[in-house]
């Protein structure tokens, strides 16, 4: 992504889930990710156009979608899938795409929502966005090299 973007931009963060998709945007400079809106999952054509507009609205230049991968960090079904869905959203919005370890990203932003004080019902309607802001911050944390240590 730091080849494709020398200049940065900003980008659109994904949490693919069955039924819904998370999304979270980060700034330009690549400092701060964002929970957006939840979307309705449905098939790609209308994923597609949804996430168009939000690339239009943001002017978004890059695209980072969740790899789930297992915990022994290898690849299952579900991250078939999201790597199917990354080709299709490459392709569709001409953007390049990462893919990125969202391991523990739901449990980070539940945690999160938590200690907001948030009730449960309110922490359902935001989990996939939350969790979306926190894969998009930990790729853009490791791409601008501020990692920890």
């Amino acid at each position: 992504m730091r080849a494709a973007l020398p200049q940065g931009g900003a980008l659109l963060g994904l949490d693919l889930g069955t039924q819904t998709i998370g999304t979270a945007f980060c700034d330009a400079g690549w400092r701060f990710a964002s929970p957006g809106k939840t979307l309705k999952r449905g098939k790609f054509g209308a994923d597609r156009l949804e996430l168009a507009a939000l690339v239009a609205e943001r002017t978004v230049k890059g695209v980072v979608i969740g790899l789930p991968l297992n915990m022994d960090g290898s690849e299952g079904p579900r991250s078939q899938s999201s790597r199917a869905y990354a080709r299709n959203v490459a392709e569709a919005l001409n953007l390049p795409v990462l893919l990125w370890d969202e391991r523990w990203s739901t449990a980070s932003a539940e945690s999160a929502l938590i200690a907001q004080d948030l009730s449960r019902a309110k922490r359902a309607t935001r989990i996939d966005s939350a969790a979306a802001a926190v894969i998009l911050q930990a790729a853009i944390d490791a791409l601008a090299g501020s990692g920890f240590g």
